[in-house]
């Protein structure tokens, strides 16, 4: 079974010939070493390169250890230039070798050398890809499936794939497995025997109690606002343990290098400034953080807002949560300023979306409810709904548009209907 993964393969091949390393990064086991070593492969092949002149070399092999020597390394690929014409360098898991980027680096002067790599989180991690490469790496970040890649192989209705996709994520080894208590375990097992491991090594952890509890915490609390100093408190009142703020912003930031969690800042959309806090965490993979709950918290108001979110990411937004400030009148008549929340403000160049999650719109109280903050926002940028009841796309009066979840994530123009 073949999952296409074009995004990801049209931006690889748009980078082709640039002088740069093509670095792949994202959580483990969302699918780089299959684009870079089947699909961008073939694609090479495809369009008549020479299979000699690519030459691939998986350094999680156990034939291949020798090769994480960096010595070692840098004489295999040198030895594999056989002409003048282009070769392409495909290395996988290249954090296992040490001194990496000199290695590639020397290579980088060549005009007829082409490198990609791929990198698991333990060393390989965005804010490395900066330095590393001396301005010459340019990072592809690489997510779980998206829901229109996991429906392209999905057998069922759209209904059901979407309740599975919010249960199980989007890892593509999901498919591997077909009862739901293989895909549960196959999930806490991943958890715990590669991420965690994976932050607990690099950072050299030994008490790892806080360290889980976290975790705990911020797999309950998804997409909800919050801070270091809330989440110590809660260790105190909850969990009876004394952790510093500063503790706890530090493992959250371990997290979020992993690519587990996202942070999404809040920000004021009259003011036009950030707010420091608090902030919300979505999970990279919704599989990943019920399986952290043992598939007990799986509210889908919630898991429908952190499935909106991650689409937006890999559709190249950044993104943060909108807050609207504006007066009301309370129930003793008084006027008292309000906070109104949009979930997301997401912006690409010079577009602009306003987006708001809402599970369902029952009656026309809560349609209001769901519209009060976008109609309170007064520029010219869309102003969407997206909901979990399979509804036609329409706009009221307002210029609102509504649409379904399922046209939202099925349609990567959907923002512009």
């Amino acid at each position: 079974m073949e999952i296409k993964r074009d995004r990801y393969l049209s931006e690889l091949e748009a980078m082709r010939h640039t002088g740069f390393v093509k670095i792949i990064t994202g959580i483990r086991r969302c699918g780089k070493s299959y684009l870079l070593f089947n699909l961008f492969y073939n694609n090479l092949l495809n369009i008549g390169v020479d299979v000699s002149h690519i030459i691939k070399v998986d350094l999680d092999s156990f034939q291949n250890r020798k090769l994480r020597n960096p010595d070692e390394l840098y004489q295999y690929l040198d030895k594999s230039i056989m002409d003048n014409g282009m070769h392409y360098f495909l290395l996988d898991e290249i954090q296992l070798v040490d001194d990496f980027a000199d290695v590639l680096n020397s290579f980088l002067r060549r005009s007829n050398v082409d490198i990609y790599v791929t990198g698991s989180n333990a060393r390989l991690l965005s804010k490395d890809v900066i330095t590393e490469f001396r301005g010459r790496g340019h990072e592809i970040r690489m997510y779980p499936l998206s829901f229109k890649e996991y429906m392209s192989v999905y057998e069922g209705t759209v209904q059901k794939g979407l309740d599975e996709y919010m249960t199980f994520g989007g890892l593509p080894q999901i498919f591997d497995y077909t009862t739901e208590a293989q895909k549960s375990q196959f999930l806490k097992s991943l958890f715990t025997e590669t991420y965690l491991r994976d932050i607990k090594d690099r950072y050299n952890i030994r008490k790892d109690d806080d360290l889980e509890e976290l975790l705990d915490i911020i797999s309950s609390n998804v997409s909800c606002l919050t801070n270091p100093n809330k989440i110590a408190d809660t260790f105190k009142s909850v969990k009876k343990a004394e952790i510093s703020s500063a503790t706890i912003k530090k493992y959250l930031d371990y997290f979020q290098d992993a690519f587990l969690i996202e942070k999404a800042t809040r920000y004021d959309i009259k003011g036009k400034r950030y707010i420091d806090t608090p902030f919300k965490y979505y999970f990279c993979d919704l599989g990943l953080r019920n399986a952290r709950l043992n598939f007990r918290q799986t509210e889908k108001t919630h898991l429908m807002e952190n499935a909106i979110y991650n689409e937006l990411l890999m559709r190249g937004f950044n993104v943060d949560v909108g807050v609207v400030p504006t007066r009301t009148i309370n129930h003793e008549g008084k006027q008292q300023r309000v906070q109104l929340e949009i979930d997301f403000v997401c912006n690409l160049g010079s577009k602009r979306y306003y987006v708001q999650s809402a599970y369902s719109l029952p009656t026309r109280e809560k349609v209001e409810q769901e519209e009060a903050s976008l109609m309170k926002v007064d520029d010219f940028f869309k102003r969407i709904i997206v909901t979990g009841d399979d509804i036609m796309v329409h706009r009221n009066e307002a210029g609102i548009t509504t649409m379904s979840v399922y046209d939202f994530l099925l349609n990567e123009n959907s923002l512009d209907i």
